[in-house]
């Protein structure tokens, strides 16, 4: 074959197979083999290995993904993607009618009822027809950029079919979700290798979403729906006939939404699908309502938080009951002890559980729970399913109360110390944070966090890895695993102390060294002490400037400071009361960490913005959202998350949240861009 004619066959396979793609994922009607089909992909495959130069990314013979590390860059929304207002009873969708209704001034509409997928939110942006980016949902107002990983999803479309009407630009959003059917697959995987398993499909897709290889992603079988067409020059005014011209260009969109004039058509569609859900091949949750014109959409418009157009009513969780057979206690990584319900079998919401949270001591308690109880689950928008009471009789197949009833543990059931329970919490914890493996385990993740350490190269599974060989037993051995270089026959080598297996090496060692560039009050929140969270940690970092004067501070010294209780203040003598704690920080001083505020840091407070109340919003061009953060606390002054009467200025950078503009006219607050901060910032200092 000739090389123009093998260009062209590269073109022509990449045609036929994205239609046939679309055939099998979307219309579930194959017009060739599979056979066939991987026939003429491993055709694609050769012909694309032999002229690199045709390479696409759009190419169907991408769908496999890649092994390499993806680190997702944060995109702004071109339009924000508000959430909508939920409710679980008729009367707020009778009285969402009635608001539709005096908002339109009484003229006719049409509501276009929708099923309301339980996935992940996403965007997706097209140009001459071609998947330019996807970008998760995010705040609303950024998103990240996921788009190597949207590729490997064989129902969204990579280049549309050509001669299509569709505009030259668009963006159309929708659910990424992950089918019952691989969610079972998955979680039985999982199972096999020892590994923790997914809760929901939801939790699943969100999970492989935001894998760093798009190669997982492609090999756990996510699916899409798509709902929601935007931009100039799409066909129409209607809601509805744009998804149907979607649909016709090759997008997966629900084959179940409905128009409809009337109240009593709404409550028929949700009637009809509270039902038949349990049927479906993906998990939903409930139902979308919107107006179906755009130009009734704008007309009624936004409130702060959601449109006024829309409204998703959502499905009564459902029950199914069973028997209990057996209560096991787990240990998190925080310590917490979380009583968990073997039972029989049973299938609830798509799926058959075994198992269901008993939440807490004082929930176990409440339902006075017997081994053999006949017992109602529930399985909602709840991360595990739970029992929510005892089915009537509940005692049918008790034996002996004494050796059936259930009891909340008094010790660990890892290490044995005797469990805990602080003062206003409803949870039991193990105390024995530095021998019992959930809570190391937990101290390495809090250790390495993005907020801590920052330690980007490592994941709970590669540290749980790390942990089971026996190369780290705490966060201090971490900065152990160091390279060193021997060489042989001319050529030079690199080995590890200790040795380190599988991929990335260099990477997660790169990692390492760079945190110990973190700054003391990062180290301090990092180090793990129990209630000292991030805030506490920069007061404590800020006020006694050391590691060395906090790890020597009374419990008198540490209440004077603004903002550390009775507890902090506590939680920070017991811990550096332990030797193990003390040894483990001094082992992190010899690593090089950071134990004390820089000079520059000392330069730079100034109280200037004492008693200021800060509120930052949008995307910034100079420096990132925690650089300006950082900035604000070294002059004194306080980032808060939400805007009040008791905000001074708010700090905007591009697409801040329309809701929070809003507000902030109403309230009359200054709203101040980026540049007027940093010359605010240097006037200051000078």
């Amino acid at each position: 074959m000739e090389m123009m004619d093998e260009k062209a066959r590269i073109l022509q396979l990449r045609d036929e197979l994205h239609q046939h793609n679309y055939r099998y994922y979307v219309e579930n009607n194959p017009v060739i083999s599979d056979q066939e089909f991987d026939f003429m992909m491993r055709e694609l495959q050769d012909l694309e290995a032999k002229h690199p130069e045709m390479f696409d990314p759009n190419s169907p013979s991408q769908r496999v993904g890649s092994d390499l590390n993806n680190e997702f860059e944060t995109v702004a929304h071109t339009r924000p993607m508000l959430s909508l207002g939920n409710t679980y009873n008729r009367e707020e969708v009778a009285d969402f009618w009635q608001r539709v209704s005096e908002g339109l001034m009484g003229a006719p509409f049409q509501i276009c009822c929708e099923l309301k997928f339980d996935g992940l939110s996403i965007s997706l942006h097209y140009e001459e027809g071609r998947l330019v980016r996807a970008v998760t949902r995010g705040d609303g107002v950024q998103g990240d950029d996921v788009t190597a990983n949207v590729r490997t999803i064989r129902s969204i479309p990579l280049q549309l079919p050509k001669g299509g009407d569709w505009p030259r630009q668009f963006e159309i959003r929708g659910e990424v979700l992950m089918p019952w059917s691989s969610f079972d697959r998955l979680n039985a995987e999982r199972e096999k290798a020892g590994e923790p398993l997914f809760a929901n499909p939801r939790n699943a897709a969100s999970g492989t979403l935001k894998s760093k290889n798009s190669s997982t992603v492609a090999q756990r079988g996510l699916d899409a729906y798509l709902y929601y067409l935007l931009g100039d020059g799409i066909p129409g005014d209607g809601h509805y006939q744009n998804l149907e011209a979607a649909a016709r260009w090759g997008f997966q969109v629900s084959k179940n939404m409905r128009l409809v004039d009337t109240l009593e058509g709404v409550f028929e569609y949700i009637d009809y699908w509270d039902k038949e859900r349990k049927n479906l091949p993906v998990a939903t949750d409930g139902v979308v309502l919107k107006v179906n014109s755009l130009a009734q959409q704008k007309s009624l418009g936004m409130t702060a938080k959601s449109p006024r157009w829309a409204i998703a009513y959502k499905f009564q969780a459902e029950q199914a009951e069973t028997t209990l057979r057996q209560v096991v206690f787990q240990v998190g990584r925080t310590g917490a002890v979380t009583p968990v319900a073997n039972m029989d079998p049973v299938q609830l919401a798509g799926t058959q559980v075994r198992r269901a949270t008993l939440h807490n001591a004082d929930v176990m308690a409440s339902l006075d729970l017997h081994v053999g109880d006949r017992v109602l689950v529930e399985k909602g928008g709840e991360i595990i399913p739970k029992i929510v009471g005892k089915a009537d009789p509940p005692t049918s197949f008790r034996g002996s109360d004494e050796q059936c009833s259930i009891k909340f543990v008094e010790y660990c059931p890892v290490c044995g110390s005797k469990l805990v329970r602080y003062e206003g919490e409803a949870a039991h914890y193990c105390p024995n944070d530095t021998g019992c493996p959930p809570l190391i385990l937990g101290r390495i993740e809090h250790f390495i966090s993005r907020k801590a350490m920052n330690i980007t190269s490592l994941g709970p599974e590669t540290v749980d890895d790390y942990y089971r060989q026996g190369l780290i037993h705490d966060a201090a051995d971490l900065y152990s695993l160091t390279p060193t270089i021997s060489k042989g026959e001319g050529a030079s080598a690199v080995a590890f102390t200790p040795p380190l297996e599988g991929k990335g090496e260099a990477k997660v060692l790169a990692s390492i060294e760079e945190s110990k560039q973190v700054p003391f009050e990062r180290v301090l929140f990092a180090i793990g002490i129990r209630f000292v969270g991030e805030i506490a940690a920069k007061t404590l970092a800020r006020y006694y400037g050391s590691m060395d004067k906090v790890m020597e501070a009374s419990k008198e010294s540490l209440m004077q400071i603004n903002g550390i209780g009775e507890v902090i203040a506590d939680s920070v003598v017991q811990y550096f009361a332990n030797p193990v704690n003390r040894a483990f920080v001094e082992r992190l001083r010899s690593y090089g960490l950071q134990m004390e505020i820089g000079e520059q840091q000392k330069q730079a407070r100034s109280d200037k913005l004492d008693g200021q109340s800060i509120v930052i919003s949008g995307v910034f061009q100079h420096h990132s959202r925690d650089e300006y953060k950082a900035l604000i606390e070294q002059h004194g002054g306080k980032n808060v998350g939400s805007i009040s009467n008791k905000t001074s200025f708010i700090l905007a950078g591009d697409n801040m949240g329309p809701a929070k503009l809003e507000k902030a006219q109403k309230l009359g607050i200054r709203i101040m861009n980026e540049d007027e901060f940093l010359n605010l910032i240097d006037s200051l200092s000078s």
